[in-house]
């Protein structure tokens, strides 16, 4: 293994950099050159790379997003562009390729391998929904940020008396929103793995809370859920009399500086990925499993099942108020 290749794909996650930072150093440690793909598999299909070495990776480990810049490559749903891309691959004397991002990503590792490019993907997504992986990185630093912001809307909740909805991102997945809610201390939560009645559920428990003295309630949806939360508002306020307030976090649970749990694991998994492609081991996705670093076959990766625990939903619901 002479030269390998990094990219990131999908969305970007603070730790991504980390991650970067730690294939390059490792593999030029082990005499492996390192070229940065520029925009995900859109930089491969147009051979737009940049030469990485130590100097270039300095002073990023404490950067959110990507040095290398994302995006998604809808051209790659076309198999035909896959072979090209392996083509471009081997035109630019990648021997290996490692790949930062979410499922999407992964599946496109899957097919880059099955052309004979050895592919290893390093789970990179603030959902924390890969199926193989305890956890991915990005998570952690999204979830303290949605902490923060909800701790700052409380004091206005609490003040005004009202009942504050705030939606975080996830996709189809509510890791995300059961966690910063456990932490916050929410009153409720919505996720997209449990269909609770808005009416009979959530506005019944804060009538309850009102009965019991309670003039504020902070309530978080996983954007997954699939309710306007506006709606969600206007119903609570027909239901209850309790004037809500709706605050969207959007994408600024993506930027800023990574948390330390982000940049150990981005590291170790960075670190672990370039070991794999020095053995010549490919269609390989790193893991982190129980604090352990691994790696699973990408198919089987990609056919596993991950839901949120139940448990923590039940502990949530039980300990609110």
């Amino acid at each position: 293994m002479k030269r390998i290749g990094v990219l990131t794909s999908g969305g970007d996650a603070p730790g991504m950099n980390a991650a970067i930072r730690a294939v390059v150093r490792t593999a030029l440690s082990m005499g492996i050159e390192v070229l940065g793909i520029k925009r995900g598999y859109n930089g491969l299909l147009e051979k737009d790379v940049i030469k990485l070495d130590s100097h270039s990776v300095s002073c990023i480990i404490q950067t959110g997003g990507t040095i290398l810049r994302t995006a998604r490559c809808k051209r790659f749903y076309d198999d035909k562009n896959i072979e090209i891309a392996v083509k471009k691959a081997e035109e630019l004397g990648i021997q290996g390729l490692i790949v930062i991002g979410g499922d999407g990503t992964f599946a496109g590792a899957k097919k880059l391998s099955s052309l004979g490019l050895l592919t290893i993907g390093i789970p990179g997504t603030i959902d924390n929904d890969i199926e193989c992986t305890d956890y991915t990185i990005g998570f952690d630093t999204a979830c303290n940020i949605a902490l923060e912001a909800i701790d700052r809307l409380r004091d206005t909740a609490v003040s005004h008396e009202k009942c504050t909805i705030i939606e975080v991102m996830g996709r189809a997945a509510g890791f995300l929103a059961l966690d910063v809610s456990l932490a916050a201390g929410a009153t409720d939560v919505l996720l997209p793995e449990h269909k609770s009645d808005i009416e009979n559920e959530v506005c019944k428990n804060i009538l309850q809370r009102k009965m019991q003295g309670k003039r504020h309630n902070i309530i978080v949806v996983s954007e997954g859920f699939g309710i306007n939360i506006h709606e969600l508002a206007a119903m609570i306020k027909e239901k209850t009399g309790m004037e809500a307030r709706t605050t969207v976090l959007g994408h600024i649970q993506r930027g800023g500086p990574p948390t330390v749990m982000d940049r150990i694991n981005a590291t170790r998994m960075g670190n672990y990925a370039v070991k794999l492609l020095a053995d010549n081991r490919g269609n390989r996705v790193v893991a982190n499993q129980r604090g352990k670093i691994i790696d699973y076959d990408i198919e089987e990766a990609l056919s596993m099942k991950k839901t949120i625990d139940f448990n923590d939903l039940v502990i949530c619901k039980e300990i609110s108020g």
